[in-house]
């Protein structure tokens, strides 16, 4: 399954903290009402992640406070997509 959507980069917490973009609240009960079952502790789901033209397997994670998936966005990625906190990015999961 493939989906696609925009999101903000966001940071959590201090600094060091990690940087990640929220799915779309429907997309995520989407998911989460078929795939629930494919996850694993704290609710961490494999998925295959798309940004620009950087392509990388990661997991993101069902955050149960927002019900919204959490997909990270490492440095590494970050750097070669050139995206800043509160950039607005075009952003692909398959699952």
């Amino acid at each position: 399954m493939t989906y696609t959507f925009t999101a903000k980069a966001w940071k959590h917490g201090s600094s060091g903290g990690w940087v990640f973009v929220s799915l779309p609240a429907d997309m995520s009960a989407e998911i989460r009402a078929y795939l629930k079952v494919m996850e694993q502790g704290w609710g961490r789901l494999h998925v295959e992640a798309e940004v620009g033209r950087t392509r990388w397997k990661t997991s993101m994670w069902f955050d149960t406070k927002h019900d919204t998936y959490l997909l990270p966005l490492r440095a590494d990625i970050r750097s070669k997509e050139n995206i800043s906190i509160d950039d607005v990015i075009d952003v692909q999961v398959r699952v």
